[in-house]
């Protein structure tokens, strides 16, 4: 059975409690919940939810590709928003990042979010596979001849 690979990049922002800032597993990457959380900085983004989206998406696009892949293999965006009333500006944001190869998703009216947030979302993301050179043992090699 595969093994958990817990993953983490200094790139995005750090966890902000005892959970990791995604797992790989069987070829996929599970991302926590993204907050508007400047990168950097550290610091937390109070704006507009447009801008407070496209923090979370950029979070989530820097844990993406620190992985080794990028946004069109994003399966799945669980999207909470402290207000449903939102959803057509989180959208109009939120398409720009998924134009060609949108995942599926789910959004909900979450009840408080972490750090009275407006928005949080998690991902998973289907890792591409590598692909190992081929090498032959030079014992199990068939002989050269006649007798092929």
């Amino acid at each position: 059975m595969a093994r958990k690979k817990v993953f983490y990049t200094k790139k995005a922002p750090e966890p902000k409690g005892p959970y990791s800032q995604a797992v790989i597993h069987s070829g996929l990457l599970y991302i926590s919940g993204q907050i508007p959380v400047d990168p950097e900085s550290g610091e937390l983004l109070r704006a507009t939810i447009e801008e407070e989206t496209e923090t979370v998406l950029n979070n989530i696009k820097i844990i993406v590709e620190e992985a080794g892949a990028n946004m069109d293999r994003v399966l799945k965006v669980t999207c909470y928003l402290a207000d449903i009333d939102d959803f057509p500006r989180v959208n109009s944001v939120y398409e720009k990042f998924f134009q060609y190869f949108p995942p599926a998703r789910s959004t909900i009216q979450a009840g408080k979010l972490p750090l009275d947030v407006q928005i949080e979302m998690d991902a998973i993301v289907a890792l591409p596979v590598k692909r190992q050179k081929y090498s032959r043992n030079q014992e199990n090699r068939r002989p050269q001849g006649k007798n092929r």
